[in-house]
């Protein structure tokens, strides 16, 4: 019964004792609102085509692109393009600021110097869109992952000179996650400047490709490995392992942002604790509690409300951000999805901007 209701009837019903029953329809939405937007994308082709190897992107181990309806436009093809189309998309879903990242082929592919350079170009073309568009665009360093004793330096550049707001990832690195010493200079970084790092999901290298997704059809194997199951569990291990290992002990004022309603973790949290009460010694907080201090999740790309409820009764309001994950999700999903939460305006107010305001130090 819960699951058919209308999320203003659900609010309703837990608050019945407090006269919800007269909150209006249109209850804590303001149409006029500033929305930010922060896991969204683009790409620019010609430098990854010129540093990335296609050896190395076939040992990651890509899939064959997703199948594309009739009549819809894929959104490879919509990346490069940060303009009109872009600009009416988020206009027409009363999308105010757009937070880009590289996406694709990456400097994670490209070893050595051509990864260095490949982050460069990347940051330099992005800063040149948002120098275009201040009042609509803001950007995410690419690191050149590949390479970690350059990371912490590029994303200082990137920062400092770009006025990049973080920086983004793509999953592991050469079988490494950020726990891996290597990085330990890029956290340090990150923590000096008071920006965040975003995991994004990657494909699966081939290994684990072959172990859990190997002999299903095609196409539902690229599901299941990626968008439908297996990034978004790589990406909770990621934060898991950064928990185990110490990671945030070691770095307490490092700020993590992960997407997809918090990539399963709201579901889980509390049940690691439990099982895992005997083995935790070696930390100075409950996993769950180290995670709420110092991960902020987004909504891309989920856009129903049971998700967003477990991850507001597990977060709460004040560590979730709106996305929508353009142009792999479309903004008019996110701007429907906006319609039907019901929350309080103060709190709508974070979950629209406030909070990324807060974490990305913008200004309207």
């Amino acid at each position: 019964m819960l699951l058919s209701m209308r999320p203003i009837e659900f609010f309703r019903l837990l608050n019945r004792n407090n006269q919800c029953d007269k909150l209006p329809d249109n209850f804590g939405r303001t149409p006029s609102m500033r929305v930010v937007a922060l896991e969204e994308h683009f790409s620019v082709p010609a430098l990854a085509s010129k540093y990335v190897k296609p050896e190395a992107i076939q040992k990651r181990g890509h899939f064959k692109g997703r199948a594309i309806a009739p009549g819809k436009q894929s959104p490879m093809e919509l990346l490069p393009e940060i303009g009109e189309k872009r600009f009416k998309s988020l206009d027409d879903a009363g999308i105010t600021v757009q937070v880009l990242s590289n996406s694709g082929a990456g400097p994670d592919l490209a070893p050595g110097p051509d990864g260095i350079a490949l982050a460069k170009g990347v940051n330099d073309h992005l800063a040149e869109a948002v120098a275009k568009h201040p009042k609509r665009l803001a950007g995410f360093a690419a690191l050149p992952m590949a390479s970690p004793d350059a990371c912490g330096d590029e994303l200082k550049r990137a920062v400092k000179d770009l006025k990049m707001v973080g920086a983004m990832i793509h999953g592991t690195t050469e079988g490494r996650f950020l726990d891996h010493p290597s990085y330990d200079g890029l956290l340090a970084a990150a923590v000096e400047l008071d920006v965040p790092i975003y995991i994004h999901p990657n494909v699966p290298d081939l290994t684990i490709r072959q172990a859990y997704y190997a002999d299903l059809p095609e196409g539902a194997d690229r599901v299941l490995a990626t968008a439908g199951w297996g990034w978004h569990s790589e990406v909770a291990i990621h934060i898991l392992r950064m928990v185990m290992a110490g990671t945030f002990d070691k770095h307490p004022k490092l700020k993590m942002v992960i997407g997809h309603m918090g990539e399963m973790l709201p579901v889980m949290i509390a049940r690691i604790d439990d099982v895992g009460a005997a083995d935790i010694g070696h930390l100075k907080r409950l996993p769950s509690q180290t995670i709420v201090d110092q991960v902020w999740i987004t909504t891309s790309g989920i856009f129903t409300q049971p998700p967003f409820v477990a991850a507001l009764q597990t977060f709460g309001i004040d560590r979730i951000m709106f996305s929508v994950d353009y142009p792999f999700a479309r903004d008019a999903q996110g701007r429907k999805f906006l319609d039907e939460v019901a929350l309080a305006p103060a709190d709508m107010a974070k979950l629209c901007h406030g909070n990324a305001d807060a974490l990305l130090k913008l200004k309207a």
